[in-house]
């Protein structure tokens, strides 16, 4: 009885210890305006350099979209209606375009409600293959270019659950992955479990990150085996016809003589502790019959691996096809025991195997750091390119297949963008694959960022790969942002560029390097979908931190502002913290300033039509030299780095310092509450989707390497729930209720709002339904903004 009567007491009392009831809320008109802007179509362009297919993205769904039963299992988000993942993106309008002409053509034959993605051109760029996802099933339409026309080719429903679900094998003929006919209907959980759910370490190291929506019980076992499982189909215009027996394909390539097929398999026992992609798994050969030819690797489970960044299991990996040989394929293995740390001369082997000798592997060259890739191009030239985290350390080498030297041709820091050299053209060979286009010279043609201290200037050079020289031939013109897309005759110097300002959205240009112009020939009419941000000032400023290092950030203010006039803004700034291992390497300049500015839902720029100043990416380099790593100073850094951006702004008389807001989203919403918890800069802070206790996260986070009981001082000092007692400046939270990064579980911002709370701060928690770390759904994302919205005038606006 007495306890009754207390809670009728507290109930009584009215104290607000229940949920808010909050109705979906919208933001300023101009804001959801903005936000919901019509995007410019992406564009994909045919091997030839002849057309444009131009793609226009749906608009976000409604939240009932996101509300439809969703199986999260294994590490995927799953679709068990229609056999495909959710949470993607799709194109409502397909066109077709004729660079040369400029003409536009409407495509016929395409599903009403269209919901398609993922467009493949064929190898002579006369077909475009895509998927269209409906709602019980996904299909493959073909659109054929001579006729502008399109048809769906399959009987069979396609399965789009795991990996790659399509390529071309050649002109006429498709492969792709399909729901097998036996499949059945969905399983059905039993009513009640036979047991509980047992996992049991027996002495053995199996460290391992934070994964969410893995595998839980037997059922989920049950419903991950239905829905990957899928039957290869082979389709030349005349039918389909299986291709081997049902499995787990989670990636398949055909060779370049389009003899062979291989794919990487999905085995049991499944994991509960990994998602799909450390599942057990082998990787194997197939004739186009569909028998198999050799079995290359029988890898286990990812449980085990070590952790480190620098560490790989001491397994074959990295399979693929050899660009420049019928059938031979190449693949890498440790020679360290795939042990970052432990000392090695040569870190990984390459080796190839030829499908149709039957010989055994034959070592091609060894690296020094891990392998990342290799180019292929003739056999005196293959570009190979590896890198260590551990020193942030890159190397481009030669190989020399004639010769079997490896020879390094360009080593920097991974973090030195001034030094890149580039990436260099490649072409289609006889087999149609991308192989390096080497000038008559011997020289590679390379395309670069070309970042420099005045920001990023693209440009294309001709590179001698003896003297390790370049020749500049072309450079992005003054006052614009221009990056060459694809080469559409690399001997001819003739590419496809897109170019931008600030004030003109990016469109394609054809441009002839060879010749001087200011301006290409225009391929594309794009208009600006903001006109609300037309009149903004943007500007990449430049500042210093009390130590020396420079820091830029892209500084919005309101159309029509006068500094002298109007005083000193409300500011907003944005920002993301990164680890450097130099000073000089963080205080390189990154981005352009003559960039469009787009307006995305997760940026700050909406509310510079507010009255606000607002600086985005407000770099925030987190610096460890010599021994020291960069997070043994994380908080120190912090501080100096938001002190010099509100500096800088004051001193342009453009912010007023004591109304100051900070915001960021993931490790950008950790930095925020760190920020609140150790200085008094702001007046508010805005934190979507992060991490606050980093003992949840303690095998090691973002690039700290270290686990929490090598570092525990570090781990503990870089919490901001370490601190909540001391967070007292107005803090807003937002979170995806179904948030599968790994380390950013929501029980992170719930512990963190409560604990807040509890020590009497003010700080206010939205939980968004249904969404990821990333938010996609309309009405969450108007209500998002409308929190952000109140919050900044209500706390920073109006501040004295």
């Amino acid at each position: 009885m007495r306890k009754s009567l207390t809670l009728l007491a507290l109930l009584a009392s009215g104290v607000a210890y229940a949920q808010d009831a909050v109705t979906y809320q919208r933001p300023p008109a101009v804001i959801e305006e903005l936000l919901l802007a019509k995007p410019t179509p992406s564009v994909s362009i045919d091997k030839s350099g002849e057309w444009l297919l131009l793609a226009e993205r749906i608009s976000y769904p409604g939240i009932e979209e996101l509300a439809e039963q969703e199986l999260r299992i294994a590490g995927l988000r799953l679709n068990p209606r229609n056999f495909s993942t959710t949470r993607g993106t799709y194109s409502g309008n397909l066109q077709l375009k004729n660079i040369k002409t400029k003409e536009t053509f409407p495509i016929t034959g395409l599903p009403e409600g269209l919901r398609a993605n993922s467009p493949q051109w064929s190898p002579d760029g006369k077909k475009v293959a895509l998927m269209q996802y409906g709602p019980e099933r996904v299909d493959l339409y073909v659109i054929t270019l001579a006729t502008k026309s399109a048809a769906k080719i399959n009987t069979a429903a396609l399965n789009a659950t795991s990996g790659m679900t399509f390529t071309w094998v050649d002109n006429n003929t498709l492969l792709y992955k399909t729901v097998p006919a036996n499949a059945g209907a969905l399983p059905v959980a039993p009513p009640a479990p036979k047991g509980p759910v047992v996992q049991e370490s027996k002495g053995r190291s199996a460290a391992s990150r934070t994964y969410q929506d893995l595998i839980k019980t037997p059922h989920d076992e049950t419903l991950f085996a239905y829905m990957t499982t899928s039957q290869f189909v082979l389709n030349n215009g005349q039918g389909e016809k299986n291709l081997g027996a049902t499995g787990i394909a989670t990636a398949f390539s055909v060779s370049p003589d389009k003899q062979y097929l291989m794919v990487r398999k999905v085995e049991k026992p499944f994991s509960y502790l990994v998602p799909m992609y450390g599942f057990p798994h082998s990787w194997l050969v197939l004739d186009m019959q569909g028998r198999e030819v050799k079995n290359l690797a029988k890898n286990p489970s990812s449980e085990g691996a070590p952790i480190g960044f620098d560490d790989v299991m001491d397994v074959r990996r990295d399979f693929s096809w050899k660009a420049d040989d019928p059938h031979t394929i190449t693949f890498t293995k440790a020679l360290d025991g795939g042990l970052g740390k432990q000392k090695a001369e040569y870190r990984d082997a390459v080796y190839a195997i030829d499908m149709a000798g039957g010989a055994e592997p034959k070592e091609l060259f060894r690296t020094k750091r891990r392998f990342d890739r290799v180019i292929w191009g003739n056999k005196e030239v293959a570009l190979v390119e590896e890198s260590m985290f551990a020193d942030r350390k890159e190397r481009l080498s030669v190989y020399n297949q004639t010769t079997g030297k490896l020879d390094s041709l360009f080593e920097k820091s991974s973090n030195d963008a001034y030094s890149d050299i580039g990436s260099p053209f490649t072409i289609r060979n006889q087999y149609d694959e991308r192989v390096l286009f080497i000038q008559k010279n011997g020289e590679l043609l390379m395309r670069s960022q070309g970042s420099s201290p005045e920001g990023d200037m693209p440009f294309v050079q001709s590179y001698n790969l003896k003297t390790g020289k370049g020749t500049i031939l072309w450079r992005c013109p003054a006052n614009t942002y221009e990056y060459v897309v694809e080469a559409l005759d690399p001997e001819k110097l003739i590419m496809l560029t897109s170019r931008e300002t600030q004030t003109d959205v990016p469109n394609y240009y054809i441009r002839d390097l060879r010749k001087r112009s200011l301006l290409g020939t225009p391929v594309t009419d794009f208009t600006n979908p903001y006109k609300a941000m037309e009149g903004v000032s943007k500007q990449k400023i430049s500042y210093k931190r009390e130590d020396g290092i420079d820091l830029t950030g892209d500084l919005y203010l309101p159309k029509g502002y006068d500094a002298k006039k109007d005083g000193p803004l409300p500011v907003f700034i944005w920002a993301y913290p990164r680890e450097y291992r130099s000073a000089a390497d963080a205080a390189q300049v990154r981005g352009s300033r003559y960039t469009f500015t787009r307006v995305g839902y997760g940026g700050p720029i909406f509310w510079v039509t507010q009255g606000y100043a607002v600086l985005d990416n407000a770099e925030m380099p987190i610096v460890g030299e010599g021994g020291s790593q960069p997070n043994d100073k994380f908080i120190p850094q912090l501080y100096l780095n938001a002190h010099a951006a509100i500096q800088a702004l004051a001193k342009m008389g453009v912010g007023d310092s004591n109304r100051v807001a900070v915001g960021g989203h993931s490790y950008g919403a950790f930095m925020t509450a760190n920020l609140l918890a150790h200085t008094k800069l702001f007046k508010a802070g805005i934190a979507r989707s992060g991490a606050y206790n980093r003992t949840l996260t303690p095998f090691g986070f973002q690039a700290e390497e270290r686990t929490y009981w090598e570092a525990p001082d570090v781990y503990y000092n870089m919490s901001p729930f370490s601190f909540a007692d001391k967070i007292k400046t107005p803090l807003l939270m937002i979170h995806g209720e179904l948030d599968n990064n790994p380390g950013t579980f929501p029980i992170q911002s719930e512990r963190l709002y409560n604990a807040v709370k509890g020590h009497g701060g003010t700080v206010r928690y939205v939980q968004l339904p249904f969404e990821s770390h990333g938010y996609s759904a309309r009405e969450n994302l108007l209500h998002m903004l409308w929190e952000q919205s109140q919050w900044l005038d209500k706390y920073v606006k109006g501040a004295k």
